[in-house]
């Protein structure tokens, strides 16, 4: 087996430790904003879930040790003086536990146990192992001990009380825990123990351990280290935070299980646990030079669950598919650009199915979202534009934005070069038209000359506002006249803070630090609005974007969104599309600096 570096650092408190395919982490944060004093199991099954405790313990007194906690890609570790306890993943189900010098409590992470919710725990004697069964993710979590002592408490108890186990190294000296010296004798030699837990359905073979724990991490290592090499082989010291922002990514990632289709990239392995169905375009470009099957596999989600309307859900996740909102159309934009992204183009068929599921997503915006007589769609509600509480939906939440009409157009467009491809020259003619219809619309209803405003889709009122998403028909790019083009630039760059793009102005009596979209730097803004003025021919400021996020993200890592003028980062510090973002820019800034 080739050796494999161990991949970036990181802390836990921000990137919980996980891996490609596994539906639990292990991490402090437990629920929203919600940080816990140690370590647990979180199963993101039928929602997120904190199952186990995992308490590192003094072999002296058999109280809580105060540890260090370290992690890389491969391997989490828990130091104290001369002991430690180390965690690596085997498989996506299944993690490895070692220990010396320490032992560990292994715990139910609730003490009530009721008909509906908590853990139930006891001793399976056809595995010879130790049960937690979940009600809230479904699930049974098995505990093995390979070597060491075990220390019980709660098996078979109803009600409020601790359950769980303790594994402390072998006095006898063979390390199985029996007193007959026919156990792992390397083990008991060094003072220590090991154990393996399981997540799985009902039930499972008893485990046997057929790998020593070093080569589960160096298998570990290897995973990653190919998926990096392949995702973003371009990285160098240019781009310092390319190798962690692959761990997101990779670490995000979930087995099909569920409602969940395929496999999937989440927001996070925190608490925004879910595929939004504007998110996961970010993620699909960033996998598809290196991973073309999983970027299509994000890209094609939300489209298995498209409803009969076209429309869209607002998001997916293991047992729950929302369509109380839908997701702005950025599909065309990004269809097109990961055609371009893929290493080998779609065939036929793909094709065509892209091209049926693109069609009735638009249908849906030019038919049940536009009102009668109307020539441009509207917005329910600020959550609809994935701009949740933009300062453009203040006055009224139904409303005609400028945005919604330019990713229309974008991917009426897109609809037309697929129809073209497909054979259907009609059909290609008649998107094309309306693509152009609906520019003008746009350009005739809502520039007033010098910006974008937004109107009632009901009251016919019309007003403007400070929020960046006015200005985002700069995704159109070249298809822009100039001087709309250059006004929005204009009005772009008073957002451009020492960190990036502001949501709101900061000049703005709107604005708020922790405003959500009322201010703070978000990764999808600047991915449209960077690639926007660049095919409108304003590459300076451009540059000067990308190069503000990427200092910005190698500073304060990939949280779901940044205080823009303190660049600190703000809500769910583990988020994928951010860390997309990253590699987006990171990637065309390495090939920029190429000879």
């Amino acid at each position: 087996m080739t050796a494999a570096r161990p991949g970036p650092a990181f802390s836990l408190h921000d990137i919980p430790f996980s891996t490609h395919g596994s539906w639990f982490d292990l991490s402090p944060v437990l629920a929203q904003g919600t940080y816990a004093d140690d370590l647990h199991l979180v199963s993101h099954q039928n929602g997120m879930h904190p199952v186990l405790r995992l308490v590192p313990l003094e072999p002296a007194t058999g109280g809580r040790a105060e540890t260090r906690i370290t992690a890389t890609p491969s391997l989490l570790s828990w130091s104290h003086g001369s002991g430690r306890v180390d965690l690596a993943y085997e498989s996506p189900d299944t993690v490895r536990l070692r220990g010396t010098g320490l032992g560990l409590s292994i715990t139910a992470a609730a003490r009530a146990l009721t008909p509906f919710t908590g853990t139930y725990f006891f001793r399976d004697p056809a595995a010879g192992a130790w049960v937690f069964t979940s009600y809230e993710t479904g699930r049974r979590y098995r505990v093995t001990v390979l070597s060491g002592v075990v220390d019980v408490v709660g098996s078979q108890a109803l009600g409020e009380a601790d359950r769980g186990l303790t594994i402390t190294a072998d006095a006898d000296a063979d390390g199985d825990g029996d007193g007959d010296g026919d156990g792992d004798a390397a083990a008991a030699a060094e003072g220590g123990w090991e154990v393996v837990v399981e997540e799985f359905d009902s039930a499972r073979r008893p485990y046997r351990a057929r790998t020593a724990f070093g080569e589960v991490v160096a298998s570990a290592e290897q995973a990653f280290a190919a998926f990096a090499d392949a995702v973003a082989p371009w990285r160098s010291v240019h781009t310092p935070a390319a190798e962690l922002a692959v761990y997101v990514l990779w670490s995000a990632t979930v087995r099909p299980a569920g409602l969940v289709t395929r496999p999937a990239v989440l927001m996070s392995k925190h608490w925004m646990d879910k595929v939004w169905s504007w998110d996961h375009c970010f993620n699909a470009l960033a996998l598809a030079p290196g991973a073309p099957a999983l970027a299509w596999d994000q890209f094609s989600l939300p489209f298995d669950h498209q409803d009969d309307s076209g429309g869209l859900p607002d998001s997916v996740t293991h047992s729950e598919v929302l369509h109380n909102f839908v997701k702005p159309p950025i599909h065309g934009w990004t269809l097109a650009h990961l055609r371009r992204r893929l290493p080998e183009p779609l065939d036929r068929a793909e094709l065509a199915d892209a091209y049926d599921r693109l069609r009735r997503w638009t249908d849906f915006w030019l038919t049940v979202r536009c009102a009668p007589d109307a020539a441009l769609p509207h917005y329910q509600h600020g959550n609809d534009s994935g701009w949740d509480n933009a300062t453009t939906f203040d006055p009224e939440r139904a409303v005609v934005t400028a945005d919604l009409a330019a990713f229309l157009v974008l991917q009426l467009h897109e609809l037309a070069a697929l129809a073209t491809e497909l054979g259907r020259a009609e059909e290609a003619r008649g998107w094309t038209r309306t693509a152009e219809q609906t520019q003008a619309a746009m350009v005739d209803e809502l520039w007033t000359g010098d910006r974008f405003v937004a109107r009632g889709a009901e009251s016919g009122d019309t007003w403007g506002s400070e929020s960046l998403l006015d200005l985002m028909p700069i995704a159109l790019g070249e298809h822009l006249p100039e001087n709309i083009a250059k006004t929005l630039a204009t009005r772009i760059e008073a957002h451009l803070t020492p960190y990036g793009l502001a949501t709101e102005l900061p000049a703005s009596p709107h604005y708020r630090p922790d405003g959500y979209w009322r201010g703070p730097i978000w990764a999808p803004a600047t991915v449209l609005v960077e690639d926007g003025l660049r095919r409108a021919g304003h590459h300076r400021l451009a540059d000067e974007i990308s190069a503000r996020f990427r200092r910005l993200c190698e500073t304060h890592g990939f949280a779901e969104n940044f205080d823009a003028l303190t660049g600190t980062g703000l809500r769910d510090r583990a988020y994928t599309w951010t860390a997309a973002a990253y590699l987006l820019l990171a990637e065309a800034h390495a090939h920029s600096r190429r000879p």
